[in-house]
């Protein structure tokens, strides 16, 4: 197989480098049932980003026929089994972990690797 490497805050229109953000309450699934919002830690909501940026991955997933996905655990996004709030870890999915997972996609942490 082959490796691409993406970055769904980017895609979603976030800049390189860019504040910490994490999920309010919840986790990724809680994001993308509306229940839960991201923002950054200066306060500002980024939700519609990670979003955007979850759905685009989502596309390429698809049309690639990827099956497996390695994502950055403690990530907001990505985060496999964990996420960081308040700057401890808290058990959860980021939001494209979560909307992946969603649709039948293999998700490993880059913790296992």
């Amino acid at each position: 197989g082959r490796a691409i490497p993406v970055c769904p805050e980017q895609l979603g229109g976030l800049p390189t480098p860019r504040p910490k953000s994490e999920i309010t309450s919840g986790d990724g699934t809680d994001v993308l049932e509306g229940r839960a919002r991201v923002t950054t830690e200066d306060g500002h909501d980024v939700t519609e980003a990670f979003l955007r940026g979850a759905r685009q991955c989502l596309k390429l997933v698809q049309r690639a026929g990827i099956k497996t996905a390695i994502l950055k655990e403690r990530s907001p996004s990505c985060g496999v089994n964990w996420i960081v709030r308040s700057n401890s870890h808290q058990k959860g999915k980021g939001v494209l972990a979560a909307l992946l997972e969603k649709e039948d996609v293999r998700l490993i942490s880059s913790d296992t690797l």
